[in-house]
């Protein structure tokens, strides 16, 4: 359904919708201009009574976890997820904002940006219920209010506003009741990777990992059909969210990496502050590494193995994200049935369109010891959100944790 600015229409009457994705997106000529999307959760008096009901990139998560915010990379922009039953009960009204970042300083304006739209889609079924597209008759205001949700007679409304003005963040927070005196800081990579961080957080406290303690490491397939990923920065955004994971699970905030084709290398470990261009540095201008041959996981998988409990015993279990685009070797089911009785949980990650015979197979592998590993596919890591990309991750080390436990594999 195509709405028109000024339209209010039903969205949960008589339907049995309790969660939805709203999706924003743009375009600009102008590659220097910087939107942002929010939710601002409102009581009956149209007042955002706390900061935490301000949802955005730094607050990406409200109490309870019943809205959240991303930025996500396929046709839309940017994302938000509301559950309605877990919405506080005070909260009557949602409104989805645009702002232009720094708009007044640099002289940016929506006159400048072009097929703005926002749609919602119910989740349960992938169903898109309503597009709204908008700001059409904008000029040189810098904030938005797109439209709203709102409670009417126990059922859930669109209003379609699109309705701009002047003054960015600041203005419409001093709307909603909400006093900053400056916007926060954007997305660089700081701020990103405090986002992503906030996140991890939030799937720990979902998956019940609160105060666990884990040595992170990532392996990277580096053989030939992997060369594009590497060169397009693919991988070097792995390592970034991959990172997120160790410095929260992580005592010394550290990430362990490997790199294989049909050879190995263990690399530097990372550190936040050894984060920007690690791929190019220590990978791509490394000519002391093998690259771009064919596959061989039992060799580095040793190496893993060796490092976490030769090399380095620890009384604290290690985590292995294993990226692979082209299936495992054979001999590579030995090595996870042997390591079944050791700290260690591979969470294996398929990408691109290849067979993963074998590691589809995880959950019917006999011989272990407790059951020591995981498997998703995504065909591409990219396209896939930090928040179901780390729910993804997490999913069975839990369980893995308690049978580890119970077992005598680790003692914490």
């Amino acid at each position: 359904m195509n709405v028109l600015k000024g339209q209010k229409i039903d969205v949960t009457k008589n339907k049995s919708i309790t969660d939805i994705d709203v999706f924003l997106g743009w375009s600009s000529a102008n590659k220097e201009i910087s939107l942002d999307s929010a939710a601002f959760l409102l009581s009956e008096q149209d007042r955002c009574e706390k900061e935490e009901n301000f949802i955005f990139y730094g607050n990406p998560f409200s109490p309870g976890a019943a809205v959240s915010h991303s930025t996500i990379k396929q046709a839309d922009n940017e994302k938000i997820t509301i559950s309605l039953p877990k919405l506080q009960p005070d909260i009557k009204k949602i409104a989805f904002t645009l702002t232009i970042y720094e708009g007044e300083k640099l002289g940016h304006q929506f006159g400048q940006v072009m097929n703005m739209y926002l749609r919602i889609v119910d989740r349960s079924l992938n169903q898109e219920l309503l597009r709204y597209e908008f700001g059409a008759d904008l000029s040189r205001e810098t904030a938005i209010v797109v439209a709203e949700l709102y409670l009417y007679k126990g059922e859930w409304r669109f209003n379609a506003i699109g309705s701009g003005f002047f003054g960015g963040l600041a203005a419409l927070c001093k709307n909603y009741g909400l006093d900053v005196e400056e916007e926060p800081p954007h997305s660089n990579e700081d701020s990103l990777l405090s986002r992503r961080k906030k996140i991890v957080q939030a799937a720990f406290e979902k998956k019940k990992l609160h105060g666990v303690i884990a040595r992170v490491g990532l392996v990277l397939d580096i053989s030939g059909s992997m060369r594009s990923l590497y060169q397009n920065g693919a991988v070097q955004e792995v390592v970034d969210r991959i990172l997120a994971v160790a410095s929260k699970f992580d005592d010394n905030q550290t990430l362990d990496v490997w790199i294989y084709d049909n050879e190995f290398s263990r690399l530097l470990s990372v550190k936040e502050n050894e984060i920007e261009n690690y791929v190019q540095k220590h990978i791509l201008n490394n000519d002391t590494i093998h690259k771009f041959g064919r596959n061989n996981e039992p060799l580095v998988m040793e190496d893993v193995i060796r490092k976490y409990t030769k090399e380095e015993p620890s009384e604290h279990p290690a985590f292995i994200v294993f990226i692979n685009d082209g299936g495992v070797v054979k001999p590579t089911k030995k090595v996870i049935i042997d390591a079944s009785v050791l700290p260690i949980f591979w969470q294996f990650i398929g990408i691109g369109n290849s067979e993963f015979e074998l590691l589809q197979k995880l959950d019917e592998m006999e011989g272990r010891f407790v059951d020591n590993a995981n498997f998703f596919h995504l065909n591409d890591i990219s396209d896939i959100s930090d928040e179901l990309l780390y729910d993804e991750l997490l999913n069975e080390f839990p369980e893995w944790l308690q049978a580890a436990k119970a077992k005598g594999i680790i003692s914490i």
